[in-house]
């Protein structure tokens, strides 16, 4: 391995930073730079409608390293620089001010940028969104002083903004195109287990909802949002709005370059995309998932925490596979979760319950025509994640009785 050869990171996330991570991890000692967009260092995101967004974690807590591990393990960082431009001939990326940066490998690591309505009053100040930790800070702030919210969309970020709304006293109304929360990431089953939570604590959700217009009046210092009218023409009262739509994957870059990309960048089971010199990872990356045969794309934090170290051998040359099943988790009240697996809507035949649904305190799995667990979710219920694994991976049927009875070892 020559010392004199550069590697270049685009993003500033936590994918980013275990990529810079695993480089040095893997005694690569040439020069390492990490562009990203934001001013601060990377950071984790769950916290924003979790733990940072409820007064209970400081930023400095969820930074993925302080300055002083990238000044004691050299590498570059350039904060508050967007890649404007990649010549994958040249082997380059540009930055705004019309310069460039040569690399030997590159790894995209770009995010996802949150969905916007194209209607009237989206453009209102008090209109948010949430991705950044800009968001969640002026989210605490107007919980502070808020009376009412509208949350568009149930999915969730939704659901868990809601939640801490509800733990600050500010009233919620949920509006969601579809008939219950999370339906298309749990199916109905599930979806009925997060509409109840969210209803006992005094949620108002609107089912089938269309959204016409944000609302607005003057107010000081201009124009403010003061609610949602609907396409029936009902309308919702509210002090803010907060539109969470779901997330874009920020592939442009990747796609103006000529490079493989469908929903996501391509990738193979190594994260290496069309480009032999380039990896993609976290939110952009479409993987070929060698375990699941089908090409999937996950927009959840252990990705961005695990893909790297692929990432990281594949750039060096080094036999990697990233066959890890997606996993995901959520926090809302009382209610603890992680979702471990994959199902498609309308690809799994039965949901099997073994627990209590009525006190959510149960493990759910999705089971296909076989009878073979495709994915599990386990609800105030814990260590149980590598049993769920494992049968998932078996690939065998199982017998669904002996799964719903908790005297059954898993």
């Amino acid at each position: 391995m020559s010392s004199d050869r550069h590697f270049v990171i685009v993003g500033g996330g936590l994918a980013a930073a275990k990529l810079a991570e695993a480089l040095r991890d893997n005694d690569f000692d040439g020069t390492v730079t990490l562009i990203g967009a934001e001013d601060r260092l990377p950071y984790e995101r769950p916290p924003l409608s979790k733990d940072h967004l409820s007064g209970k974690q400081a930023l400095s807590e969820f930074t993925v390293d302080p300055a002083t591990w990238y000044r004691d393990h050299h590498i570059e960082v350039r904060l508050g620089t967007t890649v404007t431009g990649l010549d994958t001939s040249a082997k380059t990326v540009t930055l705004p001010d019309g310069s460039t940066v040569n690399y030997d490998k590159l790894a995209l690591a770009t995010g996802s940028t949150p969905r916007s309505l194209p209607i009237p009053g989206s453009d209102a100040p008090n209109v948010y969104t949430l991705r950044y930790i800009e968001d969640s800070d002026s989210l605490i702030e107007l919980f502070e002083s808020a009376r009412r919210i509208a949350i568009i969309g149930a999915g969730w970020i939704g659901l868990e903004v809601a939640a801490v709304a509800r733990a600050a006293g500010v009233e919620v109304t949920v509006l969601e195109q579809g008939d219950l929360p999370l339906l298309a990431v749990l199916g109905p089953e599930m979806a009925q287990v997060f509409a109840d939570l969210h209803r006992s604590h005094g949620v108002d959700f609107r089912f089938g909802a269309q959204v016409a217009e944000i609302t607005t009046r003057d107010g000081i210092g201009g124009t403010v949002a003061d609610g949602i009218r609907l396409q029936d023409g009902s309308t919702i009262e509210a002090d803010a709005v907060l539109v969470a739509v779901g997330a874009r994957p920020n592939i442009e870059l990747a796609a103006e370059a000529g490079m493989a990309v469908d929903g996501g960048v391509l990738v193979d089971e190594h994260l290496a995309t069309s480009d032999p010199d380039i990896v993609a990872v976290g939110d952009i990356a479409a993987q070929q998932h060698p375990l699941l045969g089908r090409r999937i794309r996950v927009e959840h934090w252990a990705n961005a925490l695990n893909q790297p170290a692929v990432a990281a051998a594949t750039m060096l040359g080094k036999p990697a596979t990233y066959d890890r099943l997606p996993y995901f988790f959520t926090d809302q009240y009382d209610l603890g979760m992680e979702y471990t697996g994959y199902t498609a809507p309308g690809e799994y035949a039965r949901v099997v319950v073994r627990g209590d649904l009525t006190a959510r305190e149960f493990v759910a799995f999705w089971l296909d025509a076989d009878n073979r667990v495709l994915a599990g979710m386990n609800v105030n219920v814990w260590d149980v994640t590598d049993r769920i694994k494992e049968l998932i991976l078996a690939g065998e049927p199982v017998d669904p009785d002996r799964l719903a009875d908790t005297t059954t070892p898993l």
